[in-house]
């Protein structure tokens, strides 16, 4: 799937809140604020050493703290949309990019249905 601003669909494409907001709903059951920051606030706060697979992770993308989100996949690995030009994809944390830019993480374990 591409990167599309705004995006919240498989068919027209994601942008990384999109991405997250559109499988927490269908995949978790979980309802999500749509933009990242507003998602940094949900759930509990995880450190780098707990993540498990479904946690959120969050990352300084734009000069300002959660404005990047993705799905941690397990082995210091997670899904994510990251730009415009590029396609839905996985990635490693412990790169230079990620690893510098990396903000926390938020386990949605027990959420159920969160404000918009």
């Amino acid at each position: 799937m591409r990167y599309r601003f705004g995006g919240t669909t498989p068919k027209g494409g994601f942008d990384c809140s999109g991405l997250i907001y559109y499988t927490a709903s269908k995949y978790m059951g979980v309802n999500l604020p749509r933009v990242a920051a507003s998602m940094a606030k949900i759930g509990e706060s995880v450190s780098r050493d707990e993540l498990k697979p479904g946690d959120l992770v969050f990352f300084n993308t734009r000069g300002k703290r959660y404005s990047h989100v993705g799905i941690y996949v397990g082995e210091n690995k997670f899904v994510h949309s990251p730009r415009t030009g590029s396609v839905v994809r996985v990635d490693k944390m412990d790169n230079v990019y990620w690893n510098k830019r990396y903000n926390g993480a938020r386990r949605l374990e027990g959420q159920r249905v969160a404000s918009r």
